[in-house]
Parts: C-alpha cells; structure tokens; sequence
C-alpha cells in the first residue's frame, strides 16, 4: 500500500482540492512551490535552528516508569508537551511562516478549537512581524479563556465566529471566507492535516520531525528504531501523522488512532468520525465527515475543544480505509479519567486531547516485551479550568 499523497493530492479516495474558484490561485501558488521551498537549503537550515533554538527540540521520548509497571508493558511518551507554546502545533506554524515570508505575503489568518494552533500561529506571527487574525469560536472562547489572553498578548486579534454549534468547523469556515475576500496579501496557516491540496501533506511534512526523533531515540534507548505500537489522538490528526509518519510503509509497527467519543459513539454527542461518518467534501478536502442522511453536516462534540471537528484528514481517513490504522473511540468520562491519573502517576498534567490516548491502555493488551509510544502532544495547562470544574477542585 501506499501512505504518501498522490500528484492530484489524494490518500487513495481521500483528498484532493475542492475549492471555490476565487481561491484558485492562491492553493495553485502553494501547491506549486512548497515542495521546491521546502527543498531549499537555506530553507532546511532556517526550519531546523528554529525548531531547535525557539521550539526546544527534540521533545525527550522519556520512559513512563510507573505507567508501565501499571500496565506491564514498556510505555514510552514522546513529550510534545514541552514544546514552546506547549504543543506540536507550533512545528508547523514555523514551517508555513517560513514559507508564507518566501511568497511575499504580509497577512496571517488562521483558525483554531482548543486553542493551540492560534496561541502557535500568533507567536510565529510575534516572532516574524506580521499582522496575525485569528478565528476561533465563540464556544472555544469561552472555554479556552487562557489561550485567548495569549493569543492577544502575542498582538493576534482573535475574531469570533458565532455560527453554527461556534466551535472549530465555524471557525475554520470564517477564515476561508477571509482569504476569499483577501487573496493578495494573506496567507492560510492551516493547523491541521485537512482542508484542500497541499496542505495535508504539508502540514503532515512538518510533523513528521516527530516521528523522525522517534526512531532515532528508540535506537539510542531500545536498540531498535520501530516501536510495536504508535498511539495518537486525532481531531483533524496533525499530530497523529506527525507522530505516524516515518512508520506509515513499515506494517510491523502498529499505529493505533485515538477519537473523541464524546457523552458516547451513539448518544448523538460525539466526534467519531471514523465510526459515524461517511464519506463527503469538507474545507476543500473529500474525507470521512460526520453528517445526515442528506449531506448536512451533524455537530461533532468533545470535551475536548481540540477534538471535536466533524471531520478527519484524508490521510487518516486512508488509513481508516486500509485498515494501517485502527481507530479506537474513548468518552469523556474515561478521557478526564485517564488525565487524572496520569497527572498523578507520571507527574504530567496531558491536554484533555492527549488525555484520551491514555485510555486506550485500558482497552488493548499489550505484551511486557512491546514497546508503545504515546504521543504525548499538549499540556493541560489550557484546560485547567475544565480539569478543575469535572473533579470539583474548587
């Protein structure tokens, strides 16, 4: 099988770019230069000292030593956490600035849930001197509360977007509208592996140092560079293909991709896609999406504001499909639960997002000799006050 994207931009049946003609040019101007920008030298070298000097990598892949005596199985978590701005997020907001700068645009828009994304963007944004917009919705506002403050603090003016259930899909539909109206000076920084040709793969390129450092740390600790198991959680799933990258063409490394199951996969408040979807057209990408008997999109939910989008990137909808991937859904009362106590067993407080990786060491068995890397890929500072209110820490 085949994990890479095609010359038309598809995952098998996944992807591609339907998009309205207004923005054809700016998706045609990216498509046929990020490969050769990327490619550049001095590209490469101004990517990689920033991600070493500014974002702090590499992330450790450090041993959870009480996780696996739990769990009689060795339990590695790869520490995106403590990347600058505490997520993966920022790797690629670096990787567009870069390459937005090179085509000469002045404008960042961008649109983001839980937060993180917009906090990444508008720090590159701080760092590289341009005017950054931010859609977020309104729901996300309210309980993202923190990011926004420093999302504003960073000089972003962060718009709300008050259609629809207000949460990442409405938001990510207001940017679009944006760069319609704005084609010339604005550039798209899309945080996720989804929308239209070429951003998936992009996005999953500039995650993939990821899944890089993975294999080179593995080596250095374990002797061999392929774990048995890669787990992730996946809303639209950068992190996922970040973290999934370097494996996809090696069957013996088992990737297992971690969805929001909300109140419950049938309770009608839920976000998982690979169970409850079907496939359709979705932010200029076909791909698996949640939606009702005659196309409309149904509301995704999560707890987590990260995780609950209607929809998941084709290559993860692929991976569905071919089954390289298996697709574990995890509510948000065993998600809150497992970010319990991984805060009191390995000291690390996870995003709610990540927190739902955890549960999947409840539901799989996992041989003492395997080796399993969970992607740890945010810290649940942004979620506190979730934190607080579900386990009444007032």
């Amino acid at each position: 099988m085949n994990y890479q994207v095609d010359e038309k931009g598809f995952y098998g049946d996944f992807g591609g770019a339907f998009i309205p003609e207004m923005l054809y040019p700016n998706i045609e101007e990216l498509r046929l230069n990020y490969l050769k920008i990327t490619a550049e030298p001095s590209f490469k070298k101004e990517f990689m000292d920033l991600l070493v000097d500014y974002v702090g990598r590499p992330t450790p892949l450090y041993f959870a030593k009480r996780l696996s005596e739990k769990y009689k199985t060795k339990i590695y978590l790869k520490r995106e956490d403590l990347c600058h701005t505490g997520a993966h997020k920022i790797n690629n907001t670096i990787g567009q600035i870069l390459i937005a700068k090179r085509l000469g645009k002045t404008r960042i828009i961008a649109e983001t849930g839980a937060g993180q994304h917009g906090v990444a963007t508008a720090t590159v944004c701080a760092l590289m001197g341009l005017e950054c917009i931010i859609y977020m919705g309104e729901v996300d506002i309210k309980r993202q509360a923190p990011n926004v403050a420093r999302m504003k603090m960073l000089g972003a003016e962060v718009r709300p977007a008050t259609s629809g259930s207000k949460t990442l899909k409405d938001a990510t539909n207001e940017a679009i509208r944006d760069w319609i109206n704005n084609p010339e000076n604005t550039y798209y920084i899309i945080g996720s592996v989804v929308g239209p040709h070429p951003y998936p793969d992009m996005v999953a390129r500039f995650q993939a140092v990821i899944s890089e450092e993975i294999k080179a740390q593995l080596e250095e600790k374990e002797g061999t560079e392929f774990p048995d198991y890669v787990i992730a959680c996946v809303g639209g799933g950068s992190n996922a293909a970040g973290a999934f990258y370097h494996f996809l063409e090696d069957e013996k490394v088992q990737l297992i991709a971690v969805e929001a199951a909300g109140k419950g996969v049938d309770s009608g408040e839920s976000a998982a896609t690979s169970i409850l979807g079907k496939i359709g057209i979705i932010h200029g990408s076909k791909t698996l999406l949640m939606q009702s008997s005659d196309g409309q999109i149904t509301e995704p939910y999560s707890i987590s504001a990260g995780l609950d989008y209607p929809g998941v990137g084709p290559l993860h909808s692929h991976l569905h499909q071919t089954n390289r991937a298996e697709f574990i859904a995890i509510t948000d009362d065993e998600a809150m639960q497992s970010g319990w106590e991984v805060s009191q067993t390995e000291g690390i407080i996870p995003a709610i997002e990540t927190a739902h990786v955890f549960s999947v060491l409840d539901k799989k068995q996992f041989k003492p000799t395997d080796i399993v890397v969970i992607n740890l890929s945010g810290r649940g500072d942004k979620d506190l006050s979730t934190y607080i209110d579900y386990f009444n820490l007032h």
